[in-house]
C-alpha cells in the first residue's frame, strides 16, 4: 500500500508543479464590463492565462477612484490591475493610490519601434498608467424611437421643444458640465477655463436646470445602449465603443453624434500597495504589446501604439474616435484632477435639490 502512494506521489509531483497547475495566486484585474470587458477578455486575459499559465479574476466596476481610495486607506487591496479612465488617473495617482509603473517594462512594436517612440505621447504621459486605447465620451439616438427630428449637435441635447423625450446621462459631473457649457455657447478653447470659475460652474448648472426633470440618470456604460433600445431614454450620453458594439454585433437601429464629443484615453494602472506588483507589471507588459492593444478596434476603440493599426480592420476605421477629433475636444486630466473632489460635492447636492 505505501509503496502504491509513493508511485502515486511520483507521478502527480510532476503535474501539480508544473505550469499549467501554476500555485501562484490569481491576479485580479478590474474592468468595466460589457463589450468592452469582452474584447480586454478576448485579446489580452485569455491570451495571457494561455501564454504565462497565470491565473486572472477579471471584474468589473463603474469607474471613478472611491473604491480604489477605500482599499488603499483601509490597507485592504482586493484588486491589483485597474482600467481606469484618464480623466480620473491625475487625481488616482496624486493621491497616491497608484504605483508608478517603470516604461522600461514596455515591448517593441510589432514592426520594431521602441515603444517609447510607438505609444501616443498621452498613452505614457502618467507615471501611474499605461494607455490602452482611445475613446469618446459621445451622444446617440435610436431611428425607430427618435421621432422625426434627428439630434446633430450637442444644443439637441438641451432642446426638448425641438426633440421632445428622456436623455439619459452617466451620473457624473464630468462631461456633463462641459457639454452644458458648450450647449451654452462656450468655445471649446475656453471651455475649461470658464469651468475653473464659480460663473461657469453655475452656468454650467443652470444650463443642466434646463433639462434635469428630462434626465435618466445611470451609473455604468453598459445601461446607455439598454435605455435607447428599451425606450427608456431617446438620446444617451456613451462611451461611443458600446453604441457602435450594438450596431455592428447586434444589428441596432442607433446612430452616434460625434458634435462635442471628449475624447480621452483608458490606462491599465496597478492599486499601491498590492502584493502581486511582478505579476501585474507582467501582466500590463502583455496586454500593451500591438496586437492585444488593436483587439479594442473590436468595439472602435483606438489603439494607442501606431504599430497595432497594421491589425486594424479598414471597415472600422471611419467609427474610431480618431477620425473625429475635429469635432470633439481632449478630455482634461489636469483640471478634474484639480477639481473633481470639489465639483462631485457640487453635483451630488444639486441633484438632491
Amino acid at each position: 500500500m505505501r509503496n502504491a502512494m509513493l508511485l502515486s506521489l511520483a507521478i502527480l509531483l510532476p503535474l501539480l508543479t508544473s505550469p499549467a497547475f501554476s500555485q501562484d495566486p490569481p491576479l485580479t484585474v478590474v474592468s468595466f464590463g460589457g463589450a468592452y470587458g469582452a474584447a480586454q477578455k478576448k485579446h489580452m486575459i485569455d491570451p495571457y492565462m494561455e501564454k504565462t499559465k497565470q491565473k486572472v479574476l477579471f471584474d468589473d466596476y463603474s469607474g471613478g477612484v472611491a473604491q480604489m481610495k477605500a482599499q488603499v486607506e483601509a490597507n485592504k487591496i482586493l484588486w491589483d490591475v485597474v482600467d481606469i479612465e484618464a480623466i480620473d488617473l491625475e487625481r488616482a495617482c496624486s493621491e497616491g493610490l497608484l504605483e508608478v509603473i517603470p516604461q522600461s517594462i514596455l515591448s517593441k512594436g510589432s514592426d520594431g519601434t521602441p515603444a517609447q517612440k510607438d505609444f501616443l505621447p498621452a498613452a505614457l504621459a502618467n507615471e501611474c498608467g499605461i494607455g490602452v486605447m482611445v475613446w469618446a465620451n459621445i451622444f446617440a439616438f435610436n431611428e425607430k424611437t427618435i421621432g422625426k427630428v434627428f439630434p446633430k449637435t450637442i444644443t439637441d441635447i438641451f432642446d426638448t421643444t425641438k426633440i421632445p423625450g428622456k436623455r439619459g446621462l452617466r451620473k457624473r459631473p464630468q462631461v456633463n458640465l462641459e457639454w452644458a457649457l458648450l450647449a451654452d455657447g462656450v468655445p471649446k478653447e475656453k471651455l475649461y477655463e470658464v469651468l475653473a470659475t464659480e460663473k461657469g460652474q453655475q452656468r454650467a448648472f443652470a444650463k443642466l436646470d434646463t433639462i434635469k426633470s428630462d434626465i435618466i440618470w445611470f451609473d455604468s456604460w453598459s445601461q446607455a445602449p439598454q435605455l435607447l433600445n428599451d425606450g427608456g431614454a431617446i438620446i444617451v450620453q456613451s462611451a461611443n465603443g458600446r453604441i457602435y458594439d450594438a450596431i455592428a454585433k447586434d444589428g441596432k437601429s442607433f446612430q452616434i453624434v460625434w458634435d462635442g464629443n471628449l475624447y480621452d484615453l483608458d490606462v491599465w494602472s496597478i492599486i499601491k500597495g498590492t502584493t502581486h506588483k511582478q505579476a501585474a507589471l507582467d501582466f500590463i507588459a502583455f496586454a500593451t504589446g500591438s496586437k492585444p492593444l488593436a483587439g479594442m478596434a473590436d468595439i472602435a476603440y483606438g489603439p494607442t501604439r501606431q504599430s497595432s493599426m497594421a491589425f486594424v480592420p479598414p471597415q472600422v476605421i471611419p467609427f474610431l474616435p480618431s477620425s473625429h477629433l475635429d469635432k470633439g475636444l481632449k478630455a482634461d486630466s489636469l483640471f478634474w484632477s484639480d477639481y473633481g473632489e470639489s465639483l462631485g460635492v457640487k453635483f451630488n447636492q444639486w441633484l438632491l435639490e
